[in-house]
């Protein structure tokens, strides 16, 4: 009890990052009849998307989703007090693993070298290489080993969420969402706003 407890926070992120893969599992089907082999099962997308297609998509969106949602916990703690360090790491890797994921179906279905001829393409590229290096150290052993530079590393997620909504932007208009949230998250974090939130909220707890 005492584990969970402590670890409840990043045990929810963890659980809510992986369920959605068993539902993609249902695309693909292995055949070990001779050798292994993986394929894309037949007309498994949605609203006249392939397989491959919905794949693509899905794990674009939920790449976007969980960076959007990294970014909002600092904004988070400035209006309500609330932080865990432990659930913004489960939420960074899983914002990384996501979005290899959508890397990997995307040279699947178009090859590497497509990734440079477009400019949506190649600024999801630099986005997941900058996104490489902050799942390998999104953990307590790193965070001890580097110290301060491990804030200085992390904050390249900045670079990352805009490269990503770039990606997002000339692909389709639901960025729009993503860019408000993001938005207002820099404006919180704007350091009057900032100090006019954490005044309020801790002259409410005073009060109370």
């Amino acid at each position: 009890m005492a584990f969970l407890k402590k670890n409840y926070g990043w045990m929810i992120v963890a659980i809510l990052a992986i369920l959605p893969l068993f539902i993609l599992s249902n695309m693909f089907k292995i055949d070990i009849t001779n050798g292994f082999h993986l394929s894309l099962v037949d007309n498994g997308g949605k609203e006249g998307l392939s397989t491959l297609e919905m794949l693509y998509h899905i794990t674009g969106e939920f790449a976007i989703r969980w960076m959007t949602a990294v970014l909002t916990c600092t904004p988070f703690f400035i209006l309500f007090g609330v932080n865990n360090l432990f659930v913004r790491q489960a939420m960074g890797i899983a914002t990384a693993v996501w979005s290899l994921l959508h890397f990997i179906i995307f040279i699947w279905a178009e090859g590497f070298l497509e990734t440079f001829t477009q400019v949506n393409y190649l600024a999801g590229f630099i986005a997941v290489l900058i996104l490489i290096p902050l799942l390998f150290t999104s953990n307590r052993k790193w965070m001890k080993k580097l110290k301060a530079t491990w804030k200085k590393l992390q904050s390249w997620a900045y670079a990352a969420i805009v490269l990503s909504l770039l990606h997002v932007a000339i692909l389709e208009k639901t960025w729009i969402i993503y860019a408000v949230i993001v938005g207002l998250g820099f404006i919180i974090r704007i350091p009057v706003i900032k100090d006019k939130f954490i005044n309020r909220r801790k002259n409410k707890a005073t009060v109370a």
